[in-house]
């Protein structure tokens, strides 16, 4: 398929992965419309060929008058925290998603593009773990409703009219992104920034613009009915990941601790700011995220898609402290 002319909705464009979707799609003459759910990042998503739709993902009458006239749905809006009410994640990850597709097909949608994870696999997955699985979703709500969405999202699935496609996306970092690149600079600013259990184990990073390469590709290439592992394919460390964000970021190499210890500290800390009425920096939840010990396979999207990512770690962490060195990093999630 030709992606130029082709008419492209992308859910939570005031999103990290959304703007930058669009930014890129347009580089590619796709007509591109926005659908968000904050008005707070409306000013931020007005750029020149964007239409954009205000509303929530779980709105019926919002999504479905977002989806006339659409080919091809991108669907990135999701609740991603690292804990919290399961019903809350089951309402926007599940709901929200199966809403917005039958909206799409519905509206003669022909490809609809969900933006997976590979936390479907959990944090115990075997090394090379492929897109047969096994998935487990760790009593842990982002992962359980994650796999959920998945579920019911292929049993949409009907070729040639509505074709869904997945991408199970790796730990995407880049200018923007929250959890692999803001929110520990910020930690790091406060010195309350330490690794667990030294580094050890695989941080599966993906710099987001291979990630948007590899949606790209997986459209132009018909990969209907499909699943794809994406990352950028590089086995590294979590101490070697976070020691070179904090060089960019101007800090010392982090301290390490036990996973178990540093999850009690979280626990206390947040405790202590739940007294005093105060938000949580970071969960303790949080600590499995980055005590995951292997890489993922992505050898079906290299031969299936032909992807070969791009931007290696070396390239993706300059062109994020370029980022950093004109950005306000506290602004971005006040």
């Amino acid at each position: 398929m030709n992606l130029s002319q082709q008419q492209l909705l992308i859910s939570g464009i005031d999103g990290f992965i959304g703007l930058r979707s669009a930014e890129l799609a347009q580089a590619k003459e796709m007509k591109v419309r926005g659908l968000q759910h904050s008005p707070d990042k409306f000013k931020k998503v007005q750029k020149p060929g964007i239409q954009l739709f205000l509303g929530s993902i779980t709105d019926p009458v919002v999504v479905q008058e977002a989806c006339q006239e659409i080919d091809i749905v991108l669907h990135t809006a999701a609740v991603t925290k690292e804990s919290g009410s399961l019903d809350y994640f089951r309402e926007i990850n599940v709901g929200g998603t199966i809403n917005l597709a039958k909206a799409a097909k519905s509206a003669g949608v022909k490809i609809f593009v969900y933006l997976s994870s590979v936390l479907v696999y959990g944090f115990n997955y075997p090394d090379g773990v492929t897109e047969k699985g096994p998935l487990c979703g760790e009593n842990n709500p982002y992962c359980q409703t994650t796999i959920e969405a998945e579920e019911r999202l292929l049993q949409l699935n009907s070729l040639p009219d509505f074709n869904v496609i997945i991408i199970r996306a790796g730990d995407v970092y880049g200018p923007g992104s929250i959890p692999w690149i803001v929110r520990p600079l910020l930690l790091m600013r406060q010195k309350l920034f330490a690794l667990a259990n030294d580094g050890l184990g695989v941080i599966n990073h993906l710099y987001v613009d291979n990630l948007i390469e590899g949606i790209f590709l997986a459209i132009e290439k018909e990969a209907y009915g499909e699943i794809f592992n994406i990352t950028d394919g590089q086995e590294t460390s979590w101490k070697e990941y976070f020691t070179r964000l904090a060089e960019i970021g101007g800090f010392p190499e982090p301290i390490s601790l036990p996973a178990s210890m540093l999850k009690s500290v979280l626990w206390q800390q947040n405790l202590a700011k739940k007294l005093m009425g105060k938000k949580a920096d970071i969960m303790p939840d949080s600590v499995d995220f980055v005590t995951r010990p292997y890489a993922y396979s992505i050898a079906k999207a290299q031969s299936r898609l032909n992807y070969q990512p791009k931007i290696d770690l070396e390239e993706g962490m300059r062109r994020t402290q370029e980022w950093l060195q004109k950005t306000d990093i506290q602004k971005i999630i006040l």
